[in-house]
């Protein structure tokens, strides 16, 4: 049975928490930053889809390549990666840049999340694996909450750039940490020698698997939009400043990430099916409401409520998706579709509303993004209808 090694838990944790504010960071500045450079909508979303086109292409091959050669030198590299973004991020100037720089941020965020996520599973005893999974998102929770917060507070404060600094210093610290606190990749737990991929086909082709797929990939069709231009909407709109919006950013996050131990409790005692479907029909009137606001408050009410919808209905929804992945004795691929769903709708979403953006008003975006989400709760009712929901 494995032990779990608090130095080597401890290390991934804070890696995470870093990447993920280096993340957050970035989310409240560069749309303004592009927008005052004379970016279009769709250089906008370019420069945030970067981001997430390669991190939907390389999750898969990064999490399969780290069980045949270690943990170790993917985060060591990723972190590395991080920091050299950073740097990159102070001394750009143009538009083509900062797309660039993106690209490159999505390669290292693909090669950071899903191997510390299969190295906890590797250190986790049996039987605790829900309590240590559980502590370990919490550097997720924190990290994209406190990122935008510290992004817009720093810039105000400071400069844009001291942002960016920030961003890298932690990017070093983390990477130092990894170096030397994770073991050499001979002394990890596991290292498959023989690695079979598993098949996709017939997991695309599951109507549960394909529901949660959709369901999860609209929702953050919707985080896209939200994150690519509601900082621009509020800037250009209601003239608000980088910390204001940095909280904006931040609320949807922050209140998702409280309900999802409560939420992940009641979700065993429930139909995860209605809790799904209930969480999504609030993210979209909450998306719907972004388009429909009037000042700031309006704007600030619309994310707390976008994050309700989202605390309901993700830890339901990754509750079907621990059951798929049993009932296919293919949980590692399951939960590789699920997140590729999220970067690729996150991808969409900045498309989307940048092409909204330049054809027609910025606020139009919102109600479109409400749509979908609503056709995507539909579809996941009739992808999961003759589905047990599980309890």
């Amino acid at each position: 049975m494995a032990r779990m090694n608090p130095k080597v838990f401890s290390t991934l944790f804070f890696s995470i928490f870093a990447t993920l504010v280096g993340v957050g960071i970035v989310v409240p500045l560069l749309p303004v930053y592009a927008h005052d450079l004379g970016a279009s909508g769709l250089y906008i979303a370019l420069i945030f889809g970067g981001f997430s086109l390669t991190r939907t292409f390389f999750l898969p091959w990064f999490g399969r390549w780290s069980d045949r050669r270690g943990r170790k030198p993917f985060v060591c590299a990723g972190l590395l990666s991080y920091l050299g973004v950073a740097m990159a991020f102070v001394m750009a100037r143009n538009l083509e840049t900062l797309i660039a720089i993106r690209i490159i941020q999505g390669v290292a965020s693909a090669m950071i999340m899903p191997v510390a996520q299969a190295y906890v599973g590797d250190i986790t005893p049996g039987g605790k694996e829900g309590m240590a999974m559980g502590m370990f998102n919490m550097s997720v929770f924190l990290g994209l909450s406190i990122g935008p917060l510290f992004g817009g507070l720093i810039k105000d404060c400071f400069s844009l750039q001291v942002a960016f600094g920030f961003m890298g210093g932690l990017a070093a610290a983390a990477f130092c940490l990894a170096f030397f606190f994770l073991p050499p990749t001979s002394g990890e737990s596991i290292v498959v020698s023989e690695y079979r991929p598993v098949p996709w086909r017939g997991l695309i082709l599951d109507r549960m698997i394909a529901g949660l797929f959709v369901f999860r990939l609209v929702y953050a069709l919707c985080i896209g939009i939200i994150w690519a231009f509601l900082p621009v909407f509020g800037h250009i709109r209601f003239s608000l400043s980088g910390s204001e919006i940095g909280v904006l950013v931040m609320l949807g996050v922050f209140v998702s990430g409280i309900l999802h131990v409560p939420m992940g409790w009641i979700s065993d005692r429930m139909d995860k099916r209605l809790l799904v479907m209930g969480g999504g029909l609030i993210a979209a009137a909450a998306t719907l409401r972004l388009g429909l606001a009037r000042g700031y408050w309006d704007l600030f009410a619309a994310n707390v409520m976008f994050g309700i919808g989202g605390g309901i209905s993700m830890p339901s929804l990754m509750g079907l998706a621990v059951i798929a992945g049993n009932r296919s004795q293919a949980m590692g691929s399951v939960m590789a579709l699920i997140t590729v769903a999220h970067s690729l709708g996150m991808l969409l979403g900045s498309l989307c509303g940048g092409i909204i953006m330049d054809i027609a008003q910025l606020r139009h975006a919102f109600p479109v993004g409400a749509v979908i989400m609503l056709a995507g709760v539909l579809f996941f009712l009739f992808g999961t209808c003759k589905e047990s929901a599980g309890k």
